[in-house]
Order: structure tokens, then sequence, then C-alpha cells
């Protein structure tokens, strides 16, 4: 008991004795091996500015850092052999404040799209938001071939000519709204541009009111005004008309499902 009390009172008048230096894991302690990972282009980057600790998103670093320079097998700290959900849990520790913070609950998340996915910190290829493709929208179609194809259409969106990008409409980290979109719903994100749709008439076309996409498909198509198909054909499939001459073979579902309008309408 007199030796602890003794211990103590030294503790207490000179401090306690000074830890070992532990090593910091920043990109330098890493370097050595990782020369590709943390070279120039990472050092470049917002992550290197922070200068955090590489053990922030890898694990295991210092027992793999032991294990390399006394030869032996140690664990791999690479985010690649974690699952994409464990992925973008380590990214949303820092990443939860902007436009992330729904992307748990979103279709990307829910189909096993890891941020690694879109995302590179050590060998990126675009000039913004450090994607693994040369841009965004080259990113968005690696998955989404079929969009892909619609914006080859002759009737488009100006993306390919790079006046607009997938994110112009949607959010890909967008958990709460349908389909990833950046408004509220497809009519509201379409007034953002064509605000002279938006009304009131005095004589609307309720397809309008209701949903763009009844008669337009925003991705592309061959037919004048992006229409979903050509005309008359997309407007006989719903308007009968009383002459005895049908549109396309969609009206044959229509007619008698389709309600007559009164006489004088």
């Amino acid at each position: 008991m007199r030796h602890h009390l003794i211990a103590l009172g030294v503790l207490l008048l000179f401090g306690a004795a000074p830890a070992a230096a532990q090593p910091t894991w920043i990109a330098s302690d890493c370097q050595t091996c990782h020369e590709k990972a943390v070279g120039s282009s990472f050092t470049h980057t917002k992550h290197a500015g922070l200068e955090k600790s590489c053990a922030t998103c890898h694990d295991n670093v210092a027992e793999h850092f032991k294990a390399q320079t006394s030869g032996e097998k140690g664990p791999i700290p690479s985010l690649k052999n974690k699952s994409a959900q464990d992925v973008n849990a380590t990214c949303l520790t820092c990443h939860e404040k902007a436009n992330q913070a729904s992307y748990v609950s979103s279709m990307h998340a829910r189909r096993n799209v890891a941020c690694t996915t879109c995302h590179s910190v050590h060998s990126y290829q675009s000039q913004k938001a450090q994607l693994k493709a040369k841009n965004e929208t080259e990113t968005c179609f690696s998955c989404h071939k079929s969009e892909r194809a619609k914006t080859l259409r002759a009737s488009h969106h100006p993306v390919r000519e790079g006046k607009m990008a997938c994110s112009s409409c949607h959010n890909p980290h967008e958990g709460t709204r349908e389909k990833m979109l950046k408004a509220d719903s497809t009519n509201e994100l379409c007034y953002t541009c064509h605000a002279e749709k938006r009304g009131p008439f005095l004589y609307e076309h309720a397809p309008v009111k209701e949903e763009c996409t009844s008669c337009h498909e925003p991705h592309g198509s061959n037919h004048n005004r992006m229409l979903a198909q050509k005309t008359p054909n997309l407007c006989w499939n719903c308007h009968l008309t009383g002459s005895g001459h049908f549109g396309s073979g969609d009206n044959f579902s229509t007619e008698k499902g389709v309600p007559v309008a009164p006489a004088g309408a």
C-alpha cells in the first residue's frame, strides 16, 4: 500500500510517463509501399488535404504494417474486401450532411451499390467528384445501358452534347423521392426548365397536368419533341374517334375503358 502511495505521489508531482509514439498512418507513412495509391493524384484531393489517418477509412492498418515488415501474411485493409453496406457506412461517417443524407434508403443502396462503385479516392478519372469514369454521364451509363441508348436517338435532351448531365434531373444519393428525382414530382422537375408549360391555362389537357411522361420519353425518342409514339397514334391511345376509324392496336384494350365524352363537349 505504501509503495502505491509513493508511486501515485510521483505521478502527481512529475506527471505521467510519456506513452510510446504511435505511427500516424497518414499518406506519407504508407507511400513507401502504396506509391500508386497515395501518389500525386491523391495528394491533390480533398481527402489528402484533411490530413486524416489512413486508418480513418481502412481497418487493421497497424496489423497490416506489422505483418508486412515481418514478412508475414497479415490482414488486407482494402475496402474491396468489404460489403457494399460496410463501404457505404465508412464513407457516410463523414459524408452525411449534404446530398448523401438519405443515401441508405435510396434505390442505389437497396441494390447494393457501394460508394466505390462510382467514386474512387485514389484512382479517379474525372475533374470533379472523384469519379471512376471521365465524367458523370459516363459513370451513370456504365450501369444504365438503356438510358444511354435513348440519348443517342434523334430527339433528346442535350446530355451527349454536355449541356446537361444526369444530375440535372436526378440525385444519385437521393432516397426520399421516386426515381431519385431532384423535385417532388416529374412535372415539377420539368417545369424548372419548361416554365411556359406550367399554366394555368383556360383549357388544359388532363394528361399534361397529371404526368409529362404520359406523352414524352425524357431520355430520348426517335419521334419529334421526344414523344413516346408518333402522332396521331399517341393521341389515339386515349382518343377513339366516333367515325369508325381506330388508331393503333393499343386502342383495343381501351376502347371500352375510356369514357365517351358527352355530346357537344
